[in-house]
């Protein structure tokens, strides 16, 4: 399994290359191999997760590495799922929008910034709140990402249908990830908080960044739901809610110290 991250890096790069051949296919056919290779990617991320686990003895979710293998996996399940459903358009460039990124995510992994030692996680970290709040961020990351790349895309469109069809890809995804993420980032995070530190809200830099990132996709959903604002200001805040996740993980764990600093 120390080599399933290479592996399954392989398989996404493979996957990209394969929708950005189609993407200039003019009659816009779908390539009938990536989906699978998806699949395969986030099998071999998570099946890494689960022999790391075993040798932890806890859900392998604490270390830098092990998050980014799970979102990894996440991203890859998420693209493979919007390519196989059938309600939303089928838009192939957010299908390789959130392959690059999956792929992006396993190169860190792979990179000296994320040591790869599995370790048990020090005593505040076991916790099944740190599981489930861990989990469920970044189960709610992973369809932030496709309206990342859906915002990205309906900016760039110049076909009104086209700006549509992104603008409800965008839409739906920052609708089912927002309740997800608020569960796992700022629900359960706070009673994992109140377990390990004896306080619910501490104004840790991760825990704030979450806030700052929960209130951008607040925002969104205000302007897009109750305010019935199309256009390019709901996608230019999608946009800014993603890299709101972005410095949240990279960011604080990288340039601030804090309770969050080991991962």
């Amino acid at each position: 399994m120390n080599r399933s991250p290479s592996l399954a890096f392989a398989l996404l790069i493979l996957a990209a290359a394969l929708q950005a051949a189609f993407l200039f296919r003019k009659d816009r056919k779908a390539d009938p191999a990536s989906p699978w290779l998806l699949l395969a990617a986030a099998l071999l991320l998570l099946g890494t997760s689960v022999v790391r686990s075993f040798r932890i003895g806890f859900p392998a979710l604490t270390g830098t590495f092990e998050s980014l293998v799970f979102y990894a996996a996440l991203v890859a399940l998420t693209a493979f799922a919007y390519r196989l459903q059938r309600r939303l358009p089928r838009m192939p460039l957010v299908g390789f929008g959130a392959t690059i990124v999956a792929a992006a995510l396993v190169a860190v992994a792979s990179s000296p910034i994320a040591p790869k030692e599995a370790l048990a996680p020090v005593p505040a970290l076991r916790s099944g709140w740190l599981v489930l709040h861990v989990a469920f961020t970044f189960v709610g990351e992973a369809f932030f990402v496709a309206s990342f790349v859906a915002a990205l895309a309906q900016l760039a469109a110049k076909d009104e249908a086209k700006r549509a069809d992104y603008d409800r890809v965008t839409y739906t995804a920052v609708a089912a990830g927002y309740p997800i993420f608020t569960s796992g980032a700022l629900v359960f995070g706070a009673i994992w908080a109140e377990q390990a530190w004896g306080a619910w809200w501490t104004w840790d830099p991760k825990e704030t960044w979450a806030l700052v990132t929960w209130l951008v996709y607040t925002l969104y959903l205000h302007l897009r739901f109750t305010k019935k604002r199309k256009g390019r200001l709901p996608a230019i805040v999608a946009v800014i809610g993603f890299l709101c996740t972005v410095f949240t993980f990279f960011g604080v764990n990288y340039l601030m110290s804090g309770l969050h600093s080991y991962g």
